[in-house]
């Protein structure tokens, strides 16, 4: 590891630094183990800050949709474990992009997934505009 890679804007150093000089409070974690901050607005801004610091790589497809709308001030209301959701029963429980990955979506007929699909059946014709 590099002095740069040490001290790069993403390295650990630099945001664990970044959080202790800007007064960051720690506000909860989420199911990835990520941790979210906030602190009082800089000044000329109406806002407060508000930050994660990833468990891992810095990937924010791993922020939940709870936690998002936090971040994004879209919501006050910290997202907390067991606390009422607005999150419907019937919906899937988030998952992190994985494109790129060995887990990523293959539909039927892509070449890592067999490279064979089904034969068109006929019953589709392409519009035309009228004449």
């Amino acid at each position: 590891m590099g002095l740069l890679s040490f001290l790069g804007v993403l390295s650990p150093a630099h945001i664990n630094l970044f959080t202790l000089t800007a007064g960051g409070q720690k506000v909860g974690d989420d199911q990835f183990g990520n941790t979210y901050y906030r602190a009082k607005a800089r000044p000329g801004y109406k806002r407060e800050r508000r930050w994660v610091m990833y468990d891992g790589a810095p990937e924010p497809s791993k922020v939940p949709p709870e936690w998002h709308g936090w971040l994004h001030h879209q919501t006050d209301e910290v997202p907390e474990d067991g606390a009422e959701s607005f999150r419907r029963p019937w919906q899937k429980p988030h998952q992190p992009n994985m494109t790129g990955t060995n887990q990523a979506y293959r539909p039927p007929g892509h070449i890592l997934a067999g490279g064979r699909r089904n034969k068109a059946t006929g019953d589709y014709t392409a519009w035309r505009p009228p004449e």
